[in-house]
């Protein structure tokens, strides 16, 4: 498993087709997911409790969004890449390849860069799983726009349950 984080931090192809082909690497997957969202959701509900918010809401709302966004983008870029764009993959596959990406998102331990350069480095990782767990190796520009969709309907996603905690924030703030 550290060989192939090492891999995706290096962006190294080879990295994600050996991940894409290894079945037992969706458990890996979810658990890189799970650290990232667990050091996400101390960040997340430490800058909540700072501005006053609720700690504990913040943080298991992240978690929960860290597992849902996984899974949703998994879902939208395998659909759209092989509906439209003549991949071919599994769901399974996707999760894999897209759960790996996320480990640069470590990064973000690093205090005020760590979460821009892990973000950055997250969405090239990003790209590169996309495209080789689609096996679209050869054409860029539908790899690219399998994940442009996928992180519309991500970015909806994540801004509705942002809507459905902040409001559930200031009800419990206010009754």
């Amino acid at each position: 498993m550290i060989n192939r984080i090492m891999g995706v931090f290096r962006l190294d192809s080879q990295t994600f087709e050996d991940i894409e082909h290894d079945s037992s690497a969706t458990t890996q997957a979810a658990i890189i997911v799970a650290i990232v969202a667990l050091l996400q959701g101390i960040g997340t509900g430490t800058g909540t409790a700072i501005a006053g918010g609720n700690f504990f809401l913040s943080f298991i709302s992240t978690i929960v969004w860290a597992f849902v966004g996984w899974f949703l983008w998994a879902g939208v870029t395998y659909f759209v890449g092989t509906t439209f764009f003549g991949g071919r993959a599994t769901i399974a596959e996707m999760l894999r390849v897209i759960g790996f990406a996320q480990a640069p998102l470590l990064l973000g331990i690093i205090p005020c860069v760590g979460t821009v350069i892990g973000g950055i480095w997250a969405l090239i990782a990003g790209f590169i799983a996309v495209r080789q767990g689609l096996d679209l190796d050869d054409d860029n520009v539908k790899a690219f726009l399998t994940i442009f969709i996928g992180f519309i309907v991500y970015a909806i996603g994540y801004l509705t349950v942002q809507g459905l905690v902040g409001g559930a924030t200031w009800l419990m703030n206010n009754i």
